[in-house]
């Protein structure tokens, strides 16, 4: 089969209704490098760049909350840096480019689950709503 890795998709097709920032930005573990006491950050199979992490919440009123908030890795070379703070909004809006998600079963529920893996976070483009583009 052609397709295999991870698969390129928009920030759209992920969370067409936005996203929030709702954690720190976080080096990844790499579990099978770092020992007790040793902290090894985790890199990128295909990239060998540095892998973070950020929680963000999805904006779709239709997931359930216990799908809400979900852990997107980030490829980077520095830590990234969320957007700033929007006044008089608790979470901060972000959008992320270069996005690719790749299926796994969850070994706890048995169900199909993503991993999230972006290039760049970044603040939302202005003249957008709900993940969408705003009418003329």
């Amino acid at each position: 089969m052609a397709l295999q890795g991870p698969i390129p998709v928009t920030f759209d097709m992920v969370s067409p209704h936005g996203c929030y920032v709702v954690g720190e930005v976080e080096p990844v573990k790499d579990f099978d490098a770092s020992t007790n006491g040793r902290f090894v950050q985790a890199r990128d199979k295909q990239t060998r760049e540095p892998v973070w992490q950020v929680a963000v919440m999805d904006a779709d009123p239709t997931l359930k909350p216990a799908q809400k908030t979900v852990a997107v890795k980030i490829l980077s070379a520095v830590q990234p840096v969320p957007p700033a703070a929007v006044a008089g909004v608790p979470f901060t809006p972000v959008e992320f480019d270069g996005v690719s998600v790749t299926p796994y079963v969850n070994s706890n529920s048995n169900r199909l689950a993503y991993s999230i893996r972006v290039r760049e976070m970044r603040p939302v483009r202005t003249g957008k709503t709900g993940g969408k583009e705003a009418a003329a």
